[in-house]
């Protein structure tokens, strides 16, 4: 036997073993991100839109419910008196946030509904929004949920900004939880993934932190708002932003930034119908 041979068999055996954990590190590295974007650690994904979920919405049916209304404040009458809102009463609705310099969160919501209801539309789908106007009183929260209740909806969207401690920045959704009643209970796991898949793609649309007052990485379950204990279909609510946040608030005041945000909420609620069966007839 040659001199050397055996060191240098030794050599390429420990060279090859180098390797393979190498490659076993990275495929376990790899696994992981994938657990943590599917949601696992509260990590948002980071996955762009599949083109063709731009253009396979034909046949969906989207309600999307812009927060308050322009006229809520005029009547206070209506807008306190109670109506159910699943094993619960809440005021019929509120006259919503603004920013310091009095920019309302009803104009912001119809404002980006409006854009988002386009988006969608191009895409296919058929949109009806809970108001159509910016001047009227309500409707109440229940009315709301009884739109997307009888049309079947494939997901429901209320959009809101939130009017949080001034310190604090951010966007999250709000997801169902068991109402009292305990009548929601079909619509948590398909609402819970909505809220995912819209977090996501509005986080890249419009480069908004997750909100870093309330809620664990820009998601809380909720089961004291009517609109979602009185849904029958896959609904959640999406605060944009703090009104009451100044850098939060100079980018809701901005034409540019609400038509990102009302692409991320079309993304959004894109992927999620992309991934599942039509079941409508």
């Amino acid at each position: 036997m040659p001199v050397g041979y055996s060191n240098g068999r030794s050599f390429r055996f420990w060279a090859v073993g180098a390797v393979v954990v190498v490659l076993l590190a990275l495929a376990a590295g790899y696994g992981l991100r994938v657990l943590l974007d599917r949601g696992g650690g509260g990590a948002v994904s980071t996955a762009a839109l599949d083109p063709a979920a731009a253009q396979s919405l034909g046949g969906r049916v989207i309600v999307l419910d812009a927060g308050h209304n322009g006229g809520n404040s005029g009547d206070p009458a209506a807008i306190n008196r109670q109506v159910p809102a699943g094993g619960i009463s809440k005021e019929c609705d509120t006259v919503g946030a603004q920013t310091d310099a009095g920019y309302p969160e009803h104009a912001f919501t119809f404002d980006v509904t409006q854009r988002a209801a386009a988006i969608l539309r191009s895409r296919g789908a058929t949109v009806r929004l809970t108001r159509t106007s910016d001047t009227g009183v309500g409707p109440c929260v229940d009315e709301r949920a009884k739109i997307g209740n009888d049309l079947r909806a494939d997901a429901v969207v209320s959009i809101h900004a939130d009017g949080g401690p001034a310190t604090g920045r951010g966007f999250h959704v709000i997801a169902p939880a068991l109402s009292p009643d305990r009548t929601n209970e079909a619509i948590l796991a398909p609402s819970a993934e909505l809220a995912t898949t819209l977090r996501a793609a509005f986080g890249r649309a419009t480069g908004q932190p997750l909100a870093d007052y309330l809620g664990q990485q820009g998601m809380t379950i909720r089961s004291d708002l009517g609109g979602l204990n009185l849904s029958r279909v896959p609904k959640v609510f999406l605060e944009c932003g703090n009104m009451r946040n100044p850098i939060d608030a100079a980018e809701l005041v901005d034409p540019a930034w609400r038509a990102r945000a009302a692409n991320g909420l079309a993304d959004g609620v894109s992927t999620f119908l992309s991934a599942r069966p039509t079941t409508r007839r």
